[in-house]
């Protein structure tokens, strides 16, 4: 078999493993606050702090664990990696849907973050079978899958969460392992193995993987807005619901609505716009101009005076999308072969530490605008303050473009006929 014939099912098999672990965790957001809650008596405000330190719990497993298994995955290949983290989802949803105490729900959270393998793996499995001048086009497509599990995801949550609050987590754990099943008999391992290497501790922890990018000043730059980005990404994401309830009385349902429009729009650009469109800007002028798209749509979310104005300004914003491929297919030319998973492994760890601090930052900023003795309200502080984010980000993008100005011009001028 070829490998462009052996290609075609690897991918698929990515492709849709993100799906499922994306919808994954939108089955959580219809259920796992309303069983908190009664686990706390029905208390809210103590079930909302709750829900703070298990997502908390995930995100610092994850920032820890995804340079390891980034590294792992350049020393023993990409396929065991995927597989231990398709697991590692399975025995999560499991654990939850049996947990008799909130002691089992941080355990279960503990083996997720730990495992959470699966994205920085996917992208440089994607890295190794993909050529460099195809890549953008093939991060669009794990894009989309990101906005496809988004879509599904709290549909069925919710619609399985009116029949028992449970059942949510068992159909998250039964794709899960039928996930594995498939991986099982169907991946086969991207990694040459002369483009292994050895596995190092000083790579592999979060602080030394970080530090290893030194080596990369190109790179090193982009980890840096790529963090920013994520921690504006992630404000917007935790007060979405709060801002658009606060101040245009929108009940859950057309919150949902709006998460799903922007699944969809998301999922349009990613999949069909991003091949067509980065290959004519090129991979730096992409990142730059989606990131530019990024700070007007943020904006436009804070001052959008009406909820319909929303929906406008997410049709704008969506294009933003064609940055992160973009940045992730210039970040790959830059990194040898046997090193993808480690740096991948890296963003990794980036967006589970941006994913920290940014729900506190964003919540208290939107709490303390909105309070009664403010003399002026601005419930849409978080997004004003996203937009600053990125307009840093973008500057360090800049600055990295500019450390390699022959790279900067190669993709614009391999878009010429």
């Amino acid at each position: 078999m070829s490998n462009a014939a052996a290609r075609k099912p690897a991918t698929g098999f990515i492709f849709v493993t993100l799906v499922l672990s994306i919808v994954g965790f939108g089955l959580l957001i219809p259920v796992l606050p309303k069983l908190i809650v009664q686990y706390k008596g029905g208390d809210f405000t103590s079930g909302a702090n709750t829900l703070k330190w298990i997502v908390g719990t995930y995100s610092f497993m994850q920032f820890v664990f995804s340079p390891i298994l980034g590294s792992l995955s350049d020393r023993f290949g990409r396929r065991p990696i995927i597989l231990i983290a398709t697991a590692g989802s399975a025995i999560d949803y499991v654990i939850m849907a049996n947990a008799p105490s909130l002691t089992w729900f941080f355990i279960a959270r503990v083996v997720a973050g730990s495992t959470a393998g699966v994205l920085a793996t996917a992208n440089a499995y994607i890295a190794d079978v993909t050529p460099p001048e195809k890549r953008a086009q093939s991060f669009g497509l794990l894009g989309a899958a990101f906005g496809i599990g988004f879509i599904i995801g709290p549909v069925v949550g919710g619609l399985l969460g009116q029949y028992d609050i449970r059942l949510p987590f068992w159909f998250a754990a039964g794709c899960s392992a039928l996930n594995w099943v498939w991986g099982f008999f169907v991946l086969p391992e991207s990694l040459k193995p002369e483009n292994r290497r050895g596995f190092s501790w000083k790579r592999a922890n979060p602080v030394g993987a970080l530090l290893s990018m030194r080596r990369f000043p190109s790179v090193l730059g982009l980890v840096e807005c790529f963090f920013i980005i994520t921690l504006a990404q992630v404000m917007l994401q935790t007060t979405w619901a709060l801002y658009t309830e606060q101040r245009y009385g929108w009940d859950p349902l057309q919150i949902g609505l709006s998460l799903m429009f922007v699944g969809v729009a998301t999922g349009l650009v990613q999949a069909t716009l991003v091949k067509k469109i980065v290959p004519k800007l090129g991979d730096p002028r992409a990142v730059i101009v989606g990131m530019g798209i990024a700070i007007i749509a943020y904006i436009g979310y804070g001052l959008a005076p009406q909820g319909w104005v929303i929906y406008a300004v997410i049709c704008v914003g969506c294009f933003a999308g064609i940055a992160g491929p973009a940045l992730q297919s210039y970040t790959t030319r830059h990194v040898p072969p046997n090193e993808q998973g480690a740096v991948q492994g890296v963003f990794a760890s980036l967006q589970s530490l941006a994913s920290i601090p940014g729900p506190f930052i964003a919540l208290y900023s939107f709490g303390w605008a909105i309070a009664p003795e403010r003399s002026f309200h601005l419930p849409g502080i978080a997004f004003f303050e996203a937009a600053v984010l990125s307009a840093l980000a973008l500057l360090l993008a800049v600055r990295s473009f500019r450390r390699d100005r022959n790279t900067v011009m190669m993709p614009a001028a391999s878009a010429l006929p």
